[in-house]
């Protein structure tokens, strides 16, 4: 799945990437670079990146769930002491 973008979202990402390799690179590409090295990050690495965030949420998820029952666990007829369950009169 490759990751996309809304179109603001990659209207300041041309604008970003544009300024980083005129600054960092010493390189002025015009827009049609631009949006052609965007696209291309984006079909060929921003999948790594998205499916270790995946892999990650995946992590997270199974370790709240190994822990479910510490976590939400609430314990059961609680009211009376234990040592009192026989009823007196």
């Amino acid at each position: 799945m490759t990751p996309t973008l809304s179109d603001d979202d990659r209207k300041q990402a041309v604008v970003s990437l544009a300024r980083f390799v005129d600054d960092e690179l010493d390189v002025e590409l015009g827009g049609i670079q631009v949006e052609s090295l965007l696209m291309f990050f984006l079909k060929e690495i921003a999948p790594v990146v998205y499916n270790q965030g995946v892999a990650d949420a995946q992590v997270f998820l199974r370790d709240r769930i190994a822990d479910l029952e510490a976590t939400c666990y609430a314990p059961e007829f609680t009211y009376w002491p234990k040592a009192s369950s026989v009823r007196r009169k």
